[in-house]
C-alpha cells in the first residue's frame, strides 16, 4: 500500500515551505553588537572577527544610522578606552568613550532603534574582572554593585534606553533599578544577563576591547556543566526587576534557551557570541560551508529555541537579506 500520510507534501517548494514554517527571523529580533574605541583616527579592523571594526566615534554614527535603515531592533554599545585602572574610572566619566557614544548613538538614532549600553566594568579596569577586587584579589560582589549603580545613572543620562547588565554580580537588577527608581529614571529598561557561562567562545571579544583580564571568570560566570542554575539566575533577576533576561552564549546553550524561554514571563534573548561569529566566519573562508546559509540557519536554531531577540554580530547583513527575500 502506499502511504497515506505524507509530510513531504508540505516541503514539496518554497512557497509551500515559507506558508508552513514554525519559525522566522524578522529585522526588528535582531541587535547589533558596536565597539568603540578611544584614540584612534579610523576605523580598526579586529582580525580574529572579519568584518567587525572598532568604530571611531565619528565611524559609529554611520554604522548605527545603517543599523536603523536595515530594520534591526537595537544596538548594543561597548567602550574601549585608552586608560584603565583599578576601579574602572572611565567607565563612569561624562567624558569616557562609551558615555560619549551613547550621547552620539542617541542622538542620531535614538528614535529609530534601542540604543542599548553594556553596563560591565570589565572593558574599564586594568585587571580585566567585571568588579572591583577585594585585598585578596577576589573580585568583591558588593563594592562592585555601588560601581554599577553609578555606572547606570551615567549611562542613562547620556541616553541609554536599555541597560545590559552582564557583571553576574549577585543583586545587580535590584541595585542598579533601585538606583535608576531614585534618580527619576522610571523608564529605563534592564537587560540582564541572567544566565552568562564561563565560556570558551569570548575569546575574539577579548581582542575586540583589548582585555587586560587576568585569571579567569568562574568565580562569579555559570559552570557549562549547569542547566538548572541558568533558569534559576534569570528567575532570580526577573523578581528583582528585570525586563529582559539573557542567556550568553546562545549557541551551545539552546537547552538553557528553551528552559528559561519556558519559564519565564518576561522577554527572553540570546548573545550569539563573537567565538561562534568567528568560527562559520572562517569555516566558509575555507570554503567548508555556504555562509550566508549557515548565518541564517544559526540563527533560526536560536530563534526556535526560544529567543525572542538574538544580538549577532551579522545583525545587519542578515536583516538586509531578509528585506531582499534572499533567505525566508
Amino acid at each position: 500500500m502506499l502511504p497515506r500520510v505524507r509530510p513531504r507534501r508540505l516541503r514539496s517548494n518554497a512557497a509551500m515551505r515559507r506558508a508552513v514554517a514554525e519559525t522566522h527571523v524578522n529585522p526588528s529580533q535582531l541587535v547589533l553588537p558596536i565597539f568603540v574605541r578611544e584614540g584612534i583616527s579610523e576605523p580598526a579592523p579586529i582580525a580574529s572577527m572579519p568584518g567587525v571594526v572598532q568604530h571611531t566615534l565619528d565611524s559609529v554614527r554611520r554604522a548605527v544610522t545603517d543599523a536603523a535603515e536595515s530594520g534591526v531592533g537595537g544596538v548594543m554599545l561597548f567602550g574601549v578606552p585608552e586608560v584603565r585602572d583599578a576601579i574602572g574610572s572611565g567607565a563612569t566619566d561624562p567624558h569616557g568613550i562609551l558615555n560619549q557614544a551613547t550621547r552620539i548613538v542617541h542622538h542620531e538614532v535614538g528614535d529609530a532603534l534601542v540604543v542599548q549600553t553594556d553596563l560591565c566594568l570589565d572593558e574599564f579596569t586594568d585587571h580585566g574582572h567585571c568588579g572591583v577586587l577585594d585585598p585578596d584579589g577576589r573580585v568583591d560582589n558588593d563594592a562592585t554593585l555601588e560601581r554599577y549603580r553609578d555606572m547606570a545613572l551615567v549611562q542613562a543620562g547620556h541616553g541609554s534606553q536599555l541597560l545590559g547588565l552582564s557583571g553576574m554580580m549577585d543583586g545587580q537588577v535590584a541595585s542598579v533599578r533601585e538606583a535608576l527608581d531614585d534618580a527619576g529614571f522610571l523608564d529605563t529598561a534592564i537587560l540582564a544577563y541572567s544566565a552568562k557561562y564561563a565560556s570558551a567562545y569570548y575569546g575574539p571579544f577579548r581582542e575586540a576591547v583589548a582585555s587586560t583580564l587576568q585569571g579567569d571568570r568562574r568565580s562569579y560566570q555559570l559552570d557549562p556543566g549547569n542547566r538548572r542554575e541558568g533558569v534559576r539566575e534569570a528567575m532570580i533577576d526577573i523578581e528583582e526587576g528585570a525586563d529582559i533576561v539573557m542567556v550568553k552564549p546562545a549557541g551551545n546553550y539552546l537547552d538553557v534557551l528553551a528552559d528559561v524561554a519556558a519559564a519565564s514571563d518576561v522577554p527572553v534573548w540570546a548573545y550569539q557570541v563573537s567565538g561562534e561569529y568567528a568560527m562559520i566566519e572562517a569555516a566558509a573562508a575555507n570554503g567548508w560551508i555556504d555562509r550566508q546559509r549557515a548565518i541564517h540557519e544559526s540563527v533560526i536554531g536560536i530563534r526556535r529555541a526560544g529567543a525572542d531577540a538574538v544580538l549577532t554580530y551579522w545583525a545587519v547583513e542578515l536583516a538586509d537579506w531578509i528585506t531582499e527575500g534572499v533567505v525566508a
